[in-house]
């Protein structure tokens, strides 16, 4: 027996899906579930309701979740910051390009972020302070989530390829317990088109996952990941349950669950309430 998870509230559309599945309807809080012997194809169901469908997991046990991780750009908020920085020196296109290749798993994470950085030397620190605040949003749902998750009990961390200007800033926003990215290195008030310290590189996402688990005596099987782009797949696979957001497809496809059309606070169906 599988049991499906509908991402919505429209009871019309869970007696469709009701039909469809051969099951009876079982209305939780914030979403509807079926369970069924039949074999179903999640993706048909998907393109037939345009809405968000999943199979409960049943290796994963929310009871015993204690860490959420998720990555930043275009995971938690609505923007990729490096093409965003890159837009002050008017080479966004060309930024964006590369982003987008690394993220769908075509270019090394590493060379393409030193690429990237290089292009950006000798920008004003104060356009990170426009980013942030004239651009980034946090992504729908992604603020209901974490609140959620705090009155579960879970401690929660965000981790990127990106930088910290943005990660340690978003965590003291929203109410994160922990943040991880890379440093943009700085002279005399302008961007040198280098980083500092170690790279955040998709073995050090996963990485900070084993710290953040050893740091409060947690198996990674406790674990709830979340990401968008390849450079997260290696703290997917390490983590208890994977959640691909608006993903990339070599992420959707590995990913434990997918929501595709709604916001982060669909994770919350997750918990069976």
């Amino acid at each position: 027996m599988k049991t499906i998870i509908l991402h919505s509230q429209d009871l019309s559309i869970a007696k469709l899906v009701a039909q469809q599945v051969d099951s009876d309807i079982q209305q939780k809080r914030t979403h509807f579930r079926f369970t069924t012997n039949k074999t179903i194809d999640l993706n048909t169901l998907r393109q037939m309701f345009k809405c968000d469908f999943n199979f409960a997991p049943d290796h994963f046990s929310t009871d015993q979740a204690a860490l959420f991780v998720s990555d930043m750009d275009s995971t938690l908020i609505n923007i990729e910051c490096i093409d965003e920085i890159a837009d002050f020196a008017n080479l966004k296109p060309e930024v964006a390009s590369i982003t987008e290749r690394a993220m769908q798993g075509e270019l090394d994470f590493d060379s393409s972020l030193a690429e990237r950085v290089a292009l950006l030397k000798g920008l004003d620190v104060a356009v990170l302070e426009k980013v942030y605040t004239q651009k980034l949003k946090v992504n729908p749902g992604g603020q209901a989530l974490v609140q959620f998750l705090h009155k579960k009990g879970l401690k929660s961390a965000v981790v990127s390829g990106g930088f910290t200007y943005f990660t340690d800033r978003l965590a003291s926003d929203i109410g994160l317990d922990y943040s991880r990215a890379n440093i943009l290195a700085v002279d005399k008030g302008q961007l040198t088109g280098k980083t500092q310290g170690v790279i955040i590189n998709a073995q050090a996402k996963a990485g900070f996952i084993h710290e953040l688990c050893e740091k409060h005596s947690l198996k990674a099987s406790q674990v709830i990941a979340v990401g968008d782009g390849a450079n997260d797949l290696a703290m997917m696979k390490v983590a208890g349950l994977s959640v691909a957001y608006h993903a990339k497809p070599i992420v959707a496809k590995q990913a434990d669950i997918s929501i595709n059309i709604g916001g982060l606070d669909k994770i919350m169906d997750l918990f069976d309430e």
